[in-house]
């Protein structure tokens, strides 16, 4: 499966010198653990970090240091994993796992940002796929036992 039918679209982003009490405020308003760091630039949107929830928490509050004086440019992941829309499903689960992260930013032809496919995308998927097989498994039980009768 491709990257475009699994990730999420609706991608959360802010730029580098966002404090990290902006940062985590943008999450909380928009309901999401992370958010893709990109350049200035607001039209090429080309990701260069991610920040999740947890950084803050590890390496801002933890360290008790000032969310309102902290950027995400000191606190973001880098080097940062991406995939390709266009690139199949298992392939950029196969990077995530080499590099033990939760979620990855999805890339179009042109370099922008289109998406974000994390776990969750993941186990959504699964979860429906298991959810078919189940029903499969019923459907052939229910079929062979009113052929036996």
């Amino acid at each position: 499966m491709k990257l475009r039918e699994l990730c999420t679209p609706d991608v959360i982003y802010c730029t580098a010198d966002i404090t990290a009490l902006h940062a985590a405020r943008l999450m909380r308003e928009r309901h999401v653990g992370d958010l893709v760091v990109i350049d200035n630039s607001e039209e090429d949107r080309a990701p260069i970090g991610i920040v999740t929830d947890r950084d803050i928490v590890v390496e801002v509050l933890a360290k008790d240091l000032d969310p309102a004086k902290v950027t995400v440019r000191q606190i973001m992941r880098v080097p940062l994993v991406i995939a390709r829309i266009s690139e199949e499903a298992e392939n950029a689960v196969e990077r995530m796992r080499a590099h033990g992260v939760r979620r990855v930013p999805v890339l179009d032809e042109a370099g922008k940002l289109a998406g974000i496919l994390s776990l969750d995308d993941l186990v959504r998927r699964l979860a429906g796929d298991a959810a078919v097989l189940a029903d499969i498994i019923v459907r052939e039980q229910d079929r062979e036992h009113r052929m036996r009768r």
